[in-house]
């Protein structure tokens, strides 16, 4: 079986999405075995925490390719990790402080909170930031180093 054609010009985004093990991975399971219906361009990253989503991870995903990222953890206070929802969502306000910096609209990445229980919600979410990002169109492409190549080519001034 083939996969279905689309129509010339079609574009869809590809969305990257980190989600916790303990609560959002699994809101995702129980949507997904319940046969909620989500847009299929969205890959997922199942991390231990949310708080363990580093904000170099988001700027790498869209230097690689993805035109916008989902961060999804548990609701603040139902951490498995006691805080790291909590870190996840201070990382979050100061990337987003980067991002604006760096020309990538509002919306292009997006936090979220989605328990276990919340297979609807989930596919709700999916649905939103799949639609936001449609509507601001493909990514383009961002001119800014990764980390580790930075990294190489000041170490390499330094020995030269």
């Amino acid at each position: 079986m083939s996969e279905p054609t689309k129509a010339p010009g079609t574009w869809e985004p590809k969305i990257l999405a980190f989600l916790c093990n303990w609560c959002s991975y699994a809101g995702a399971d129980l949507a997904g075995t319940s046969r909620v219906q989500y847009p299929p361009n969205v890959r997922v990253i199942r991390v231990p925490c949310s708080g363990r989503v580093n904000p170099i991870f988001i700027v790498e995903a869209l230097r690689q390719g993805a035109d916008g990222v989902l961060a999804s953890g548990c609701h603040p206070g139902d951490c498995h990790y006691l805080a790291g929802n909590y870190y996840a969502r201070r990382r979050f306000v100061l990337l987003q402080r980067y991002l604006a910096y760096l020309g990538i609209e509002e919306g292009r990445v997006q936090f979220s909170w989605v328990s276990a229980s919340e297979g609807v919600r989930f596919a709700e979410v999916v649905t939103k930031v799949t639609n936001d990002v449609k509507a601001l169109g493909p990514l383009r492409r961002l001119n800014i180093k990764a980390p580790r190549e930075a990294h190489t080519d000041a170490d390499a001034e330094g020995v030269a």
